[in-house]
This record gives C-alpha cells, sequence and structure tokens, in this order.
C-alpha cells in the first residue's frame, strides 16, 4: 500500500486523503477504537478516571448536569476537535501500512458512502441534529418524534444505570418535544423558531446520552420495547376505531331525527295548505306511474334528506324532468315526514309517488325469508340478545353484520321489484348514498343482451371477488360459484323486469335465503345473496356509471370522480354524518338547500369546505339571512 501511495500524483495523495475523512466515522469507531482517547464511561455505567473534568460536567455515577451548562463550552468544544483529530491520524496511519486490499477495499467503502448519500432519507433524517432541508411536509414533525422515541429509549438505560438526573431530563426534553409538535400535521403549523431551538437542544441532549449509555444489544431491546408497545397501542386504537365507526354508522344523527320530527308535525299544515290531501302522488300524475315511455328509477329510504339529495341530483343534471318518475318507498315513522318534504318540495317537471312498505300486506312471514328469520330465536339473540356486540370486547370484527339494519325489509324489497311495480319494464334502482352528477338517461337505451340486472363490476380489487362474500368452505358455495368470480355494485342498477320474470329471479332469491337460514353460507346484508341471485344474468356497465369507494377510501382517483354518473358513499362514512371525509362531503352538500327553513331549525349546517366553493355562497347567504330574521323575531317576542 505505501510502495504504491509513493507513485500516485499530490493531487491522488489529497483525494485519498479526502476519502479517508469521509468514512472515518463509519469505519473507525469499531476499527480504530484502541487509537481514541478513553470514553467517558464504560458500558457498564462507571466513570473513566482518565477522562477529563470539564464545567458543569460531572462525570461519576450519573450526577448529571444539565446539558445547556457544557454544550457551548470552549474547552468542550476543544476537546471534541482533539478527538476528531487523533481519530483522523490513526485512520490514516493504519491505511497507510496497509496492503493492496485494503486500498480496494478502502475504495469500495467511498462507492458505498457516496451511495448511501444519494438516498434522501439517509442525508435528512436523523435524530441527533436538526436538518432543515428535509422535503416532505412533515420532515420537522417526524424528526421531532424520532428524537422522542430516542429519548424515552436511553432514559430507560439511564434508570437501570442509575442515573436518575440525565433520566430525569430525557423524560422532560421528551415530553417537551412531543409539546412542540401538539396538533401539528404539518411542519408549516410549527413555530419554527422554538421549534429549531428545542430540537437543537434535544440533539445536543442525545449526543450526550449515546456517549455515557450506548450499547447496542441493550439499546436495540428498549427499541424493540417501544415497538412492540407501539403496536400494541395502534391495534388498540384500531379495533376502537372500528366500533366506534360502526356505532356511528348505526346511529342517526340529531340533526335528520329533528328535521324527521318537524316535518312529521308540519303534515296538517301542508297538507291543509295543499287542499285537504297529500296523496301517493306527491307530484306528476298517477298515468305516469306506469308509462315505460319514461324514465322509472326507485329508491327504498328512511332517510329524508338523503332522499331529497338522490332526487334534487337526478333532476338537475337530467335533461327533460317531465320524463322522470321516481318511485319512494319507506316505512310507516318517516311517511309523513317524506310525503311533508316533497309536497313542499317538489322535483320539478317529475313524478314522484311515496308508497309505504307496511302497506304492502303480501311481504309476510310466510312468502319472505328474512322476515321469517326475524321470528327465529338464534337471529334474535344473534342481534339483539346477550351475545350482541355492546362494547369494544364484544367483537369489533363483526359488529359490521351485527347491525339489525340488514334486517330492514327497506334493504331486502329490492328483490321484489316486479311485485312492487308489475307493469313496468325497466327500472333504475338508486340507493339513498349516491349523488347523480349527469343524465342518466341513456342507460334505458343499453342492450343488456336478455340479462337481468345491469351493474359495473369491480373486479379491479381482490377484495371485491366472491370469496370476500360467501363461504367456500362450504359445499354449497363451493360448487356452484368460484372464489375469483367478480364481483358487482349495488347503488345504481338497471333492472330488466321481463327478464327478471322469465328467470325467475324473487324464487332464486327465496331459495337461497332458506339455505342461509344459519348464516352459514355468507353474513347478513344485500350484496352476497345479491351476487348469487343474480349470478350469470349480470350485464357489465362502464366504470363511468358508477364510481364506488367514498365512504371509505380518501384517495379514490379525483378524474375517475369527475367522470363518474353516480358516485357512492358505500362504507360506514356517509356524507351526511360528522364521519364523512370532507373533500367528498361538498359532492353531496352541493345538493341541500341550507337555507331552507326546517333545517335551519334542526341546525343541519353546511360543512366547512363548502364556504370556498362557489356554488354554496348563495344559499349560504340566505341562510345566514333568514337566522338572522329568526334570531329578531325571537327578541321582538321576548320585548
Amino acid at each position: 500500500m505505501s510502495v504504491w501511495l509513493e507513485t500516485q500524483e499530490p493531487g491522488c495523495m489529497h483525494c485519498l486523503l479526502q476519502s479517508f475523512k469521509v468514512i472515518a466515522d463509519i469505519v473507525g469507531p469499531r476499527q480504530f477504537r484502541s487509537n481514541y482517547p478513553p470514553r467517558l464511561s464504560d458500558e457498564t455505567g462507571a466513570a473513566d478516571t482518565a477522562a477529563p473534568k470539564y464545567p458543569g460536567w460531572e462525570l461519576w455515577k450519573g450526577d448529571y448536569v444539565p446539558h445547556v451548562d457544557w454544550i457551548d463550552d470552549p474547552a468542550m468544544k476543544q476537546l471534541r476537535k482533539t478527538e476528531r483529530a487523533v481519530r483522523q491520524e490513526a485512520r490514516v496511519a493504519q491505511l497507510l501500512n496497509g496492503d493492496e486490499e485494503d486500498g480496494r477495499k478502502i475504495e469500495e467503502s467511498v462507492m458505498q458512502l457516496r451511495r448511501i448519500r444519494q438516498i434522501p432519507t439517509a442525508q435528512k433524517r436523523t435524530p441527533w441534529r436538526m436538518d432543515p432541508t428535509g422535503d416532505a411536509p412533515d420532515h420537522l414533525i417526524r424528526l421531532i418524534r424520532d428524537q422522542a422515541i430516542m429519548g424515552r429509549a436511553y432514559m430507560a438505560i439511564a434508570l437501570q444505570r442509575g442515573m436518575r438526573t440525565l433520566a430525569k431530563d430525557l423524560r422532560q426534553s421528551s415530553k417537551e418535544m412531543l409539546n412542540v409538535i401538539g396538533d401539528a400535521t404539518v411542519d408549516s403549523e410549527l413555530d419554527l423558531v422554538t421549534t429549531a431551538d428545542r430540537m437543537r437542544a434535544m440533539g445536543h441532549l442525545l449526543k450526550f446520552a449515546r456517549r455515557q449509555l450506548y450499547n447496542p444489544e441493550l439499546l436495540v431491546k428498549k427499541m424493540r420495547t417501544v415497538v412492540q408497545s407501539t403496536e400494541d397501542q395502534i391495534r388498540a386504537y384500531q379495533k376502537t376505531t372500528i366500533y366506534l365507526r360502526e356505532q356511528a354508522a348505526k346511529a342517526f344523527p340529531k340533526g335528520l331525527h329533528c328535521l324527521s320530527l318537524q316535518l312529521t308535525v308540519d303534515y296538517d299544515a301542508v297538507k291543509a295548505k295543499k287542499g285537504g290531501s297529500i296523496g301517493r302522488v306527491v307530484a306528476g300524475s298517477e298515468g305516469a306511474l306506469i308509462d315505460n315511455d319514461l324514465f322509472h328509477y326507485c329508491l327504498f329510504t328512511d332517510n329524508v334528506l338523503a332522499a331529497a339529495v338522490v332526487v334534487n341530483s337526478t333532476i338537475t343534471n337530467c335533461k327533460e324532468s317531465r320524463r322522470h318518475v321516481f318511485h319512494l318507498v319507506t316505512d310507516s315513522l318517516n311517511l309523513r315526514a317524506m310525503q311533508t318534504w316533497f309536497a313542499d318540495n317538489p322535483p320539478g317537471d317529475a313524478t314522484l309517488e311515496i308508497q309505504n312498505i307496511d302497506d304492502f300486506t303480501w311481504l309476510n312471514a310466510s312468502y319472505c325469508p328474512v322476515l321469517k328469520q326475524l321470528k327465529d330465536e338464534s337471529t334474535k339473540d344473534y342481534f339483539f340478545g346477550g351475545n350482541a356486540a355492546r362494547s369494544i370486547s364484544g367483537g369489533a370484527n363483526n359488529l359490521k353484520y351485527r347491525n339489525p339494519k340488514y334486517l330492514s325489509m327497506l334493504n331486502h324489497v329490492r328483490f321484489y321489484l316486479p311485485e312492487l311495480y308489475p307493469k313496468l319494464n325497466k327500472i333504475l334502482f338508486l340507493d339513498d348514498d349516491i349523488v347523480v352528477r349527469r343524465d342518466l338517461s341513456p342507460l334505458w337505451d343499453i342492450d343488456m343482451e336478455g340479462r337481468v340486472n345491469g351493474a359495473v363490476y369491480t373486479c379491479g380489487e381482490s377484495f371485491h371477488r366472491f370469496d370476500k362474500y360467501l363461504n367456500f368452505s362450504d359445499p354449497l358455495i363451493y360448487e356452484n360459484f368460484k372464489p375469483d368470480d367478480c364481483g358487482w355494485a349495488y347503488g345504481m342498477n338497471m333492472f330488466d323486469l321481463q327478464q327478471w320474470k322469465v328467470h325467475n329471479i324473487t324464487q332464486i332469491y327465496h331459495s337461497w335465503q332458506e339455505k342461509n337460514k344459519d348464516r352459514t353460507l355468507w353474513k347478513l346484508g344485500t350484496l352476497p345473496p345479491g351476487l348469487i341471485t343474480f349470478y350469470k344474468t349480470t350485464f357489465p356497465l362502464n366504470n363511468t356509471w358508477h364510481v364506488l369507494g367514498l365512504g371509505y377510501d380518501p384517495n379514490l382517483d379525483d378524474t375517475a370522480i369527475e367522470s363518474a354518473a353516480v358516485v357512492h358513499w358505500n362504507g360506514n362514512m356517509k356524507p351526511w354524518l360528522d364521519t364523512a371525509i370532507s373533500k367528498y362531503r361538498v359532492l353531496w352538500a352541493k345538493y341541500v338547500d341550507y337555507g331552507n327553513e326546517r333545517l335551519l331549525r334542526c341546525n343541519i349546517q353546511a360543512p366547512p369546505e363548502a364556504e370556498t366553493h362557489a356554488e354554496f355562497l348563495q344559499p349560504l347567504a340566505l341562510a345566514r339571512a333568514a337566522s338572522l330574521r329568526e334570531a329578531a323575531a325571537r327578541q321582538a317576542s321576548l320585548q
């Protein structure tokens, strides 16, 4: 090695010496430790008697004076500089005395270091110092959390070694670092001056702790403990989140409950205003209900505001509103509320009928398997008895399927469309958690090739295959279906009622529901029996007709949403709930009249994000004006 050095140009020698400096901190501590000045303390925590004494720095038995007293001390800085020089000289001396193999290893080490330094995270993420060059919007926040984690790890080691003062400072500093973050999610929300000072001080404290306490095996053990504890917390939070989301999905918001009550109370007043009666046909003509030249929609819901949004969005985006007919079915509890709302807010020139599901006397336990199952004791116990999940520990994984809404006939009446509308040829089924964004009338022109159900297939995701909905360990399922068969979406479905009768779809549905009376073939719901009932009779529609996932996926493709005819909030985060994904709520709120007097009375307000959209400015202004008038009227009545 020395002979090779003697034959090189001075410039080459300079480059080589610079490379020694670059790799010094990587290869030095392990290979040349015998050449170092003595450590301040050994791995057991005992003081090194050869170590010099610095102002404000007591070294024995962990009697630690806070770092602010010594961190900028000139003697301390000079010591660090001297230590670096000694280490560098020792490394250069050993490398000069080596052979060609050592030279090759040095070259490989330098190249490896260059590759490492090209990785952004290798350059910028270090808990020992603040590097303001990070590109991520939360770079500093993540670095602060790293510092806090390292502080807690060294705190545990310091306590084991009896260095209580150091442990106390590490605990306090770690807590202060997390307080610096507070509720901030991006660096721009931080007080950068305070943050920089705290991070710099914490970095120096961690450096001191590392010099005193560094023990790779013990540190790894402590970090594993931290990781395990964090993973346990994450699992607990996930379980809590699942439980609370399911509870929120089952709950009915106070504002919507108030709205339904207000509408029911106002029924008689509206009825008198409309000439003494509000019939089944709230808007339009009765003859339109059976006219196959018109576009017919069916909607089954007990949510007044959701129904209003579906109807309003459909009419707003259609070309000829007079050719559209809505068949709405609700329950006895919400019938008058629905009638009052649509009598006061008719859908333009369209026709709308409202029916009470309790008036369908043919829909009884002797005919409908779901109603028969409701009388079964095991079903009652599953949903309403002591085995039902009442708490987080009660089985969060099955909470979704223990929701009694899956037994509601408003969900299952979709399997009886020919009985409901015997004179219609085609009808478009709409869920109440959708918004229509463009004219749907072209759907009636699609040739479904003799199939019953027109739907958008969901093969793009593995969890939309049949094996995610059906129990393929049961021979009945395994012998009749394939696990990797594509699922399709409920929410916007075109049904050919003539082909429905030809294929005897309702009888197929009844047959499979009877076989699943013990819930062994699938969990309760409407999609699994729908996949089975319409197996091989479903026509694939273009994906742009129906985009799903707004109720659970915040990362949907914006382009797909913009081009969609119908967007669907399937999932628990419904657009009328506070848990809704905020960036999607505007799509739904656009079709709510927030200036409506009843909505104001029930404190149903536009979401905060709506303030930035121009289409909300007028209704919000009207809402505020009406609210001010109401407040003035109340004050006048008090006087």
